[in-house]
């Protein structure tokens, strides 16, 4: 009976002190980036892909104003012939040979674009530069909010994954026990097998948690470019999380950060900005443009050396763009809609987002900072009470389990919490909680 109290007391021992252990990586997974959040941001920066290929969209549309900005090339024509002579006694080369003097002519056109065209196509290739820059901060508010997110997510459930990391190994220390007790009278089977199957559940459960884990793991590594190898470790400021309040700014403050700075909202602007200058465009294509032209004949006319300066221009009887002109301005009205609507949307969003970061700080403040402790604290009463033999193992590993219970309750709520702050950021396009 003294070597199964022996074994009782130092299976209790391991099961909250030495059985304590980290979250492990998966096998294949050699390398851990310990990474801060403000790290993970630098390195997102420099290396993400996408932020990368949309850096060369700006410089493509940049191009395009140049090439705006430039004039139609002039028109040069020459052309060089024999002489077809004739029989007048008047004539310069009478009695010539048919191959004896050649013809030469020569034209130089050029088209001058009328009603302000090159102007308004300038206008619209700046504003599609400034669209394409909105277009990349928009992909940078985007994948930032996600990289932030993920961060925080993989953070609380690393914690959470400890204390299934934790129970998992102490239930498999006392199931390794029992083993060298079975047959022995000691521990009844019923005992040994409800333990097994507690087991079994903490196992299936901490498994789909590794399995959220490693989903966020390859999100943030495609994000940050990192190595598949890569297993990466977040360093959050916990004090810094702690001292964040949603208090701290008005609705009237965020809602105007949100006009300025919210990138989708700012391309409905400037796509309906673009939708007016195409208008414009299009009633100007409707002016036919007009061509001048100098010509030179050395030969082919009534008179030697001729010259002459001419002007052309189309006739606007059947086409005067009548369908791009209204095609134009039903885009207008589209335009307008949208830009009415994503303003609505990003009142709503920053509204909600508000609301909902007060419901889970209120929620987070609600808990008593001293009730871990306190937990702590019962868990090795408990445990004095199942050493004493005053408690049963099932009421044991039942409070156990209230205890992990607890502590991925308050994980996630935790995240929720941060989750929130992030929401508003990402809805307001401006790192008012950083």
């Amino acid at each position: 009976m003294r070597s199964v109290k022996v074994i009782i007391v130092c299976l209790l021992q391991l099961v909250f002190g030495l059985a304590k252990a980290q979250t492990q990586a998966p096998q294949f997974q050699t390398d851990t980036l310990h990474l801060t959040l403000n790290s993970a941001e630098s390195m997102f920066l420099q290396n993400n892909f996408q932020l990368l290929a949309q850096r060369y969209s700006i410089d493509s549309a940049k191009a395009e104003v140049i090439q705006a900005r430039l004039y139609p090339n002039p028109n040069f024509a020459y052309e060089r012939g024999p002489v077809i002579p004739i029989n007048d006694p008047n004539s310069q080369y009478p009695h010539s040979n048919f191959f004896s003097h050649s013809e030469n002519a020569g034209n130089v056109s050029q088209l001058i674009l009328l009603a302000g065209k090159r102007n308004k196509q300038i206008k619209i290739a700046q504003a599609n530069v400034t669209l394409t820059e909105y277009q990349f901060f928009d992909l940078l508010r985007t994948l930032k909010y996600t990289l932030r997110t993920d961060f925080y997510n993989i953070y609380y459930l690393q914690q959470s994954a400890k204390v299934y990391n934790e129970e998992i190994n102490s239930l498999q220390v006392v199931i390794n026990a029992y083993n060298q007790l079975q047959g022995k009278g000691y521990i009844s089977e019923k005992e040994v097998v409800r333990v097994k199957a507690q087991l079994y559940s903490l196992q299936s459960e901490y498994n789909d948690l590794l399995n959220q884990v490693n989903d966020q793991q390859a999100e943030l590594k495609l994000i940050l470019q990192a190595k598949p190898v890569n297993y990466i470790d977040p360093l959050a400021d916990s004090a810094a999380i702690e001292s964040l309040d949603p208090g701290k700014y008005a609705l009237s403050t965020l809602m105007d950060s949100a006009y300025h700075n919210r990138t989708d909202l700012q391309i409905a602007i400037t796509n309906a900005s673009i939708s007016e200058l195409n208008y414009n465009y299009q009633k100007a294509l409707a002016v036919p443009d007009l061509t001048l032209a100098l010509s030179y004949d050395e030969q082919g006319s009534y008179a030697h050396n001729f010259n002459s300066v001419g002007a052309s221009i189309d006739l606007p009887f059947f086409n005067r763009n009548q369908g791009n002109i209204k095609a134009a301005r039903a885009t207008i009205e589209n335009t307008g809609l949208i830009q009415k609507s994503t303003q609505a949307t990003v009142e709503q969003n920053v509204a909600r987002a508000l609301e909902k970061a007060f419901a889970e700080d209120r929620l987070y403040k609600n808990i008593d900072p001293k009730f871990a402790g306190d937990f702590e604290r019962l868990m090795h009463e408990v445990l004095i009470n199942y050493q004493r033999r005053n408690l049963g193992l099932l009421d044991f590993l039942d409070f156990y389990d209230s205890y992990k219970q607890n502590i991925l309750q308050q994980n996630s709520i935790k995240f929720n919490r941060i989750s929130a702050l992030e929401d508003i950021n990402y809805y307001t396009g401006t790192p008012f909680f950083n």
